[in-house]
């Protein structure tokens, strides 16, 4: 990297510091639709004035221009430290070889974390370390173009980053005002610079023979740009108020999908759940295991499906609430003193299993021992992460096992909250069959407890088989209400079959149902540890089951599949009548081969991972937001080409072709860092590049002085004078571009291309600064 031929002083390098700040800061605040708080910006903030006013501070102790940013790094890892290397640290701020572990972690929950959650997200400790690496790396990269480099034109590049982001999540993309206050930001930053550069060649005074004839005045005049100023300001809050309206559209485009809310921020599980693949592989795959010191054994939920897809059951989409952390889980909605409840303890350790949602028992009052966040969601108090999995968990919880009579569920009140409306839901267009078939089987049932163990019973009968053939045999797999009705013909299904048939009936009798999808009890090793003995679950344990709602009660599991987990007793038919009590049942029914649920390779529902169902879009949505954002950087060396290919042009044209090829040889120069001034004579920029050794050449000192003479006889020979053919001027600015290039290093070479000297030196005259070699 060249130093800056102009000296700043301290002070002046602090003014640009603090306008990078400033311009990182509201671009960050862009970000804000898609993260709730605010907490995690003034995050962000500190990460970005440490980084920058730390590299402003090795300046002030005149440290090499081209080891400051090295050194912000090391700034920035070790507030990274501070922030998030807790114990693995020394001192608080120096990392050691765990805490980059720890790091790594970090940044795999953190994509974890952006593809399970919605927006606005939940700024969880991984999220949390990306969003301050990200903005620390952009401060770092905002400081290399302002202070090393000079060129805080090229500033927007990285400031755009974090402003472009919401267009690609949200239909709205970035808020106006952030965008205009970020467009101010880089407008102001670029006037502190101006000032800045002007103030400081006043300082330095005079170079020689090379210094401009007219010297600017000792005072700068605020006027004297200050129309500029307001003109740049005004477009750029044009194009900013433009740039907010286009933000929409690229969400929706084709290219980034259907651009649905929280595409990025997605929940990372396909809500309609297909388990005819699983069911229909032998081998098992181990799913967790677990100790119960009290000797239960209940099953384990791992998401709940509430409502309808179209004609298929699917999750109900609810925003995370940060506040339903799992050390503290509330009671089931429903449930009243009256009814019998027992806490009892289990330790559960993942096996293969790979999921984002965590098998607990319904309901789990506390789960503790966990890696990552993990939240619990209000009604189905399933518990999911959001930026961990449950690769490798070990953790203990509490669950409530409740207990209620048939008396209890049969006197349960039939007036139910209106919060339970969307749980009774179907379609208008129900198969006729569906409600044939619930109203044959509910009879004259007294009341909808009566109800659903008659359900119970009429789907758990000789009548129906258990099958995982049939339903691929005949066309009907699936969940839908065409496969339900179709299943009501055949009779021959699996657990998503009698599960989703027995939820449907018993919303058409007017009970509240949903189903959950997870894993029976297991089953019983001849392992024990402390005298408790250790159950295992695999694959063939996956299942599916409703849940039925009864005030005063809560959700109450029933299991309406044959040869699958266990009948409870209070849905036993005639339970809780004079003669009719039912025989305690316990462990798991033992279904055949056929009737059991496996996992895919994966360790995933259905042949995924980090979810039921994982989405590819994210890798497709971060590839778009990478090259735009190469696209930007690559701006300022495509606009140069293009610059390059007209001059070309009008050399070709004969439309003043001397001129056009000694622009563009000057350009060339300029981008090199060579030291012309944009105002110098053609006689003066061709005797200071005559100096340098490449055009010691004969045939390029030739080419550079045919040009001089050119653009010299163009601008100043009589009017209709003729020039040299347009042939020859190519062929000599060819040969003296390749002279410029000679004496320059590979890494100035490619300098020059991807941020050339002299579009930025056009830029900088815009708003009022005329560069020269000695003003």
């Amino acid at each position: 990297m060249r130093p800056d031929p102009i000296a700043l002083s301290r002070g002046q390098r602090l003014a640009l510091t603090a306008a990078s700040f400033l311009l990182i800061a509201v671009a960050t605040m862009a970000l804000g639709p898609l993260i709730s708080g605010s907490g995690w910006w003034w995050m962000c903030a500190f990460v970005a004035a440490g980084t920058l006013f730390g590299g402003a501070g090795l300046r002030s102790i005149r440290t090499p221009a081209s080891l400051v940013p090295v050194l912000e790094l090391v700034i920035l890892v070790f507030l990274l430290t501070l922030l998030f290397g807790g114990a693995t640290s020394i001192a608080l701020i120096v990392p050691s070889n765990a805490t980059f572990t720890e790091f790594g972690e970090l940044l795999g929950g953190a994509e974890r974390t952006i593809q399970q959650q919605s927006v606005p997200a939940i700024p969880v400790p991984a999220l949390s370390f990306a969003l301050a690496l990200g903005v620390g790396l952009l401060a770092v990269c905002i400081d290399i173009l302002v202070q090393t480099v000079r060129m805080p034109a090229l500033a927007a590049a990285p400031a755009l980053v974090p402003i472009l982001i919401p267009g690609f999540i949200i239909e709205a993309g970035a808020e106006a005002p952030t965008l205009v206050l970020a467009a101010a930001a880089y407008l102001l930053m670029l006037r502190v610079d101006v000032r800045v550069r002007r103030r400081a060649r006043i300082a330095t005074g005079d170079e020689g023979d090379d210094a401009a004839t007219v010297i600017s005045p000792a005072r700068v005049p605020i006027a004297s740009t200050l129309g500029a100023t307001l003109g740049l300001a005004g477009t750029g809050l044009v194009v900013a108020a433009v740039l907010a309206a286009a933000t929409p559209s690229i969400s929706t485009s084709l290219l980034l999908g259907t651009g649905s809310p929280g595409s990025i921020f997605g929940r990372g599980v396909s809500p309609f759940i297909d388990l005819g693949r699983d069911l229909r592989r032998p081998d098992p795959r181990p799913a967790f295991h677990y100790f119960s010191p009290d000797g239960e054994r209940p099953y384990f939920t791992l998401l709940t499906l509430d409502r309808f897809e179209g004609a298929a059951w699917g999750v109900t989409e609810a925003q995370i609430d940060g506040d339903n952390t799992v050390d503290a889980m509330p009671e089931p909605d429903g449930l009243s003193s009256e009814v019998a409840t027992e806490e009892h303890p289990i330790d559960v350790t993942i096996d293969q299993v790979r999921t984002t949602w965590l098998p607990v028992p319904y309901p789990t009052t506390r789960v503790d021992g966990l890696r990552g966040s993990w939240f619990w969601e209000d009604g189905s108090l399933t518990v999911r992460g959001v930026d961990a999995d449950t690769s490798g968990q070990q953790y203990q919880a509490s669950w409530l096992e409740i207990d209620p009579t048939p008396s209890q569920l049969r006197n349960a009140d039939r007036r139910l909250p209106d919060e339970l409306a969307p749980f009774l839901a179907l379609p208008d267009d129900l198969p006729q069959v569906i409600s044939d078939t619930a109203v044959q089987v509910v009879g004259s049932a007294a009341t909808p407890y009566d109800a659903a163990v008659a359900i119970q019973a009429f789907l758990r009968s000789p009548d129906f088989e258990y099958s995982t053939e049939a339903p691929v045999d005949e066309g009907y797999d699936g969940g839908g209400f065409d496969v339900i009705a179709q299943f009501l013909e055949t009779r021959a299904g699996y657990c998503v079959h009698f599960a989703s048939t027995m939820a449907v009936m018993a919303r058409e009798s007017g009970i509240p149902a949903r189903i959950s999808v997870g894993y029976t009890q297991g089953s019983p090793s001849q392992e024990r540890v402390g005298g408790v003995q250790r159950i295992e679950v695999d694959s063939h344990d996956l299942h599916a089951w409703p849940e039925l709602y009864f005030e005063g009660v809560g959700w109450v599991p029933f299991e309406p599949t044959p040869g699958r987990g266990l009948v409870p007793d209070y849905s036993r038919p005639g339970a809780g009548q004079s003669g009719n009590e039912p025989v305690p049942q316990s462990g798991s029914a033992a279904p055949s081969a056929s009737g059991r649920a496996a996992v895919d390779p994966g360790g995933g529902l259905g042949g995924t991972s980090g979810g039921l169902s994982a989405t590819d879009s994210w890798w497709l949505r971060g590839g778009v937001v990478a090259l735009l954002v190469a696209a930007v950087l690559l701006a300022p060396a495509a606009l140069r080409a293009g610059q390059r290919a007209s001059r070309y042009r009008r050399i070709m044209r004969g439309e003043r072709p001397a001129d056009a090829a000694w622009a563009e040889l000057t350009s060339t120069a300029r981008d090199l860092g060579v030291d012309v001034g944009i105002v110098d004579t053609p006689r003066a920029v061709a005797s200071r590049v005559a100096d340098r050794e490449a055009f010691a050449d004969a045939d390029a000192e030739a080419a550079l002085i045919a040009l001089r003479d050119a653009v010299e006889h163009e601008r100043y020979g009589p009017s209709g004078r003729p020039v040299a053919a347009d042939l020859d001027l190519i062929g000599q600015l060819a040969v003296a571009r390749d002279a410029l290039a000679a004496d320059e290093r590979m890494v100035d070479r490619l300098r020059a291309v991807l941020v050339p000297r002299s579009l930025v030196d056009r830029a900088q005259s815009a708003f009022g600064e005329r560069q020269s070699a000695g003003a």
